[in-house]
């Protein structure tokens, strides 16, 4: 079953709801161009940027994509890029790619045109959809990118060398397309960070995304009354696939630009967020804030917020303790994962084991783990050793990169980099990533050893 059929299903069960808020509180006007101009508007008010589309709508308009890209002539297994911040358009274009049969490649927005040039020619991309932002970067490359590559503009202004989004999807069916999706098809195109180097392109096929989706909901029992905040870029597996609880049980989510304090407070206020996923430096800036008296929480409608979680790096478990001063009553998960592993959630602590923090957690939803030392024998609990993965939500392979993919999938299971170790009660600590073992008078040392000591400071 793929991801579509929840889209399809929200449609016909509860169309006439609201599926996705975008709330812009730092412009006034989307058409500017570049984040250096955008003027903060403070508190969120009637000037401030808010738009919001049904189920009903959402899926309309993901057909209208779908079948404007049949007309030109995308095919099952074509790769079709976004290059976006986050916007009410940013979803129904990735689903209207995948109802065609093709893989959707999100671009990180924060690639430089010879990252942008070069993702395009790894992942073979046929049509790249860019956002007004990203003119400049894709002017200076585009006699390179037009080659045999259609580039759609999504904005008011289309620049000479694209074509216009909204011109060649207002005629389009808003039926969906007749095409049957199976799980093993392939479905989207992630990167890597690039830390090592210029990104590796991660193929998944329908049976992860749909795996994130469920895992998601699972684990943070998401039901129809919650609303999500989804603050960090959707390219990103993290920000998408926790979004994908929201699809799977039918509910609202904000697509929130702005990570100052206020903004967040001002946002889970006005729109009910039930569920907020926040990275550590957002929740040190919040905690900063109410610790000074700059924000005071009766200023806010907090009280039907549930659900703090916290990923994408080391959470210290200071801070969490501090964050339950100020709420008492949130429910607080975290998650392990990567890119390769559909994002966040092959490992995740678990809403009932708070008692926990400072682990990654044990293995979720239909996820097995194995810590292996370089033999690639299991490790007695307690020692230290590389973590493993495997489930439903592992990637397909590199893409166009057999050498990496043998190297990182071996019998099934991907080798993650990363060293961890398992207490007594099966839980998975993460200590650093393999290649920044400090090697000091014969003895391991990892940067994460020094960092949790240095944080009881």
């Amino acid at each position: 079953m793929p991801v579509t059929d929840y889209l399809e299903r929200n449609h016909k069960l509860y169309g006439d709801e609201v599926a996705l808020v975008e709330l812009n509180p730092l412009i006034k006007d989307r058409r500017r161009t570049t984040w250096k101009e955008y003027e903060l508007v403070e508190p969120i008010s009637s000037s401030a940027y808010r738009r919001e589309i049904t189920w009903a709508v959402f899926d309309e308009k993901a057909n209208r994509v779908a079948n404007m890209l049949l007309e030109r002539g995308i095919q099952r297994g074509d790769r079709v890029a976004i290059l976006m911040f986050n916007c009410l358009e940013w979803l129904p274009i990735y689903f209207g790619i995948l109802k065609t049969g093709a893989i959707a490649v999100p671009f990180n927005f924060r690639f430089d045109a010879k990252e942008i040039q070069y993702c395009a020619n790894l992942a073979e991309v046929q049509i790249i959809f860019f956002g007004p932002e990203f003119v400049g970067r894709l002017e200076s490359i585009q006699e390179d990118l037009s080659r045999g590559r259609l580039l759609i503009y999504v904005g008011d202004g289309c620049p000479t060398f694209a074509e216009s989004y909204r011109e060649m999807v207002a005629d389009c069916s808003s039926q969906a397309p007749l095409i049957r999706l199976e799980d093993e098809d392939d479905a989207a195109i992630y990167f890597s960070s690039g830390t090592t180097g210029f990104p590796k392109a991660i193929l998944h096929n329908h049976e992860s995304l749909m795996q994130a989706a469920q895992m998601e909901q699972k684990h943070h029992l998401t039901s129809r009354k919650d609303v999500f905040l989804c603050i960090p870029p959707l390219y990103h597996t993290g920000a998408k696939f926790h979004w994908m609880g929201s699809l799977c049980a039918g509910s609202k989510a904000v697509l929130l630009t702005g990570t100052k304090p206020e903004i967040i407070l001002d946002a889970v206020s006005r729109e009910k967020c039930t569920i907020v996923w926040l990275l550590v430096p957002w929740v040190q800036d919040i905690l900063e804030a109410l610790d000074s008296g700059r924000l005071k929480l009766e200023d806010y409608e907090l009280s039907q917020w549930r659900l703090m979680h916290v990923g994408a790096q080391p959470v210290p478990p200071s801070l969490i303790r501090h964050w339950k001063e100020y709420f008492p009553n949130h429910l607080y998960d975290t998650n392990y994962g990567l890119s390769e592993s559909t994002g966040p959630g092959c490992v995740h602590l678990g809403i009932e084991n708070i008692h926990k923090v400072g682990a990654i957690g044990i293995p979720g939803y239909r996820w097995e783990c194995r810590i292996v030392d370089n033999d690639g024998k299991d490790v007695k609990q307690g020692d230290v050793g590389e973590l493993l993965v495997k489930g439903p939500g592992l990637m397909t392979c590199y893409y166009n990169d057999p050498e990496a993919t043998a190297q990182t999938l071996v019998d099934g299971w991907l080798h993650t980099g990363d060293m961890a170790m398992q207490d007594e009660d099966g839980f998975y600590y993460l200590v650093d990533r393999k290649k920044d073992v400090i090697i000091s008078g014969g003895e391991n040392i990892y940067p994460v050893e020094i960092e949790n000591f240095l944080n009881t400071y």
